[in-house]
């Protein structure tokens, strides 16, 4: 079975402790999770795909506008990766198994090639790390389960600013997904 590492939204803006919708302490406590197991992936040349927020200044258009303060907006440095994980992608992002991919809806798979890539890979599992838990994290989840990936959610890699919703989101990935949470 091949299997890809989905890296989710672990930008300054959702991480780090001034981030525009930071999840704060639960967000930056798994840092060192987070780096160790993409390094892995990387390592073993896995495929290991970045998929980051995308957002515009001003967009009167985009749903999340009302919802939520202006956040990972193209060019700033709320877009880069928290911590140690901007220089582990800078070191390999030139490599074949990395791919960064802009998102612009909570579910990787909206909107992006990501099915594509994977399929193309013969990737038929999906590792995902993380935040925010109960959003990108889990739509990408719903929307991996309904493509037929199997699925692998690292509960010490994912985090949200919402910590019941991060619980249930935890269990609703293996009660109603059948994923493995690790």
């Amino acid at each position: 079975m091949k299997k890809a590492l989905i890296h989710i939204d672990y930008t300054n803006d959702f991480v780090a402790q001034d981030g525009a919708l930071t999840c704060g302490a639960p967000g930056q406590e798994i840092e060192a999770n987070v780096a160790e197991i993409t390094k892995q992936f990387i390592e073993n040349d896995e495929y290991v795909v970045f998929a980051i927020d995308l957002h515009n200044e001003k967009d009167a258009y985009h749903p999340e506008t009302t919802l939520f303060p202006p956040h990972n907006i193209q060019h700033t440095k709320g877009r880069h990766l928290y911590g140690s994980m901007q220089a582990i992608y800078e070191q390999s992002k030139e490599r074949a198994n990395v791919y960064w991919m802009d998102k612009t809806r909570y579910s990787a798979f909206a909107g992006t090639n990501l099915d594509i890539k994977l399929r193309e890979r013969g990737i038929t599992e999906v590792h995902l790390v993380g935040v925010c838990t109960d959003i990108c994290v889990l739509h990408t989840a719903v929307d991996a389960y309904n493509k037929g990936f199997k699925i692998v959610v690292y509960k010490d890699a994912v985090a949200s600013f919402n910590q019941a919703g991060h619980e249930w989101a935890l269990t609703h990935f293996e009660a109603c997904m059948g994923a493995t949470v690790k």
